[in-house]
């Protein structure tokens, strides 16, 4: 993993809202619907689609539609690389 996808996803990690989402995926074990998530998280639906994509968009987690919903799951692929990534720091 290069220093510019680190640094991304770590913008992405330093939202407590999204660090929550995340949470609440792993619990999940395998999917998490969208429609969950306006029930778990107290916030508007607009503001969860937008730490959705967020996190999405650093791919360290997965959309895929079912019909009318949307369901998300961890990337562990890339969180791996980025724990990884961070390890590395850690050594040097």
């Amino acid at each position: 993993m290069n220093a510019k996808k680190a640094g991304k996803i770590s913008k992405a990690l330093a939202d407590p809202n999204r660090l929550l989402i995340l949470k609440e995926i792993k619990k999940q074990k395998e999917c998490l619907y969208c429609v969950d998530l306006n029930e778990i998280i107290d916030l508007a639906q607009p503001s969860i689609a937008h730490h959705l994509k967020l996190l999405t968009d650093t791919e360290i987690i997965v959309s895929e539609k079912e019909g009318r919903n949307v369901k998300y799951k961890l990337n562990n692929t890339v969180l791996d690389e980025y724990i990884q990534f961070l390890e590395e720091l850690k050594k040097e």
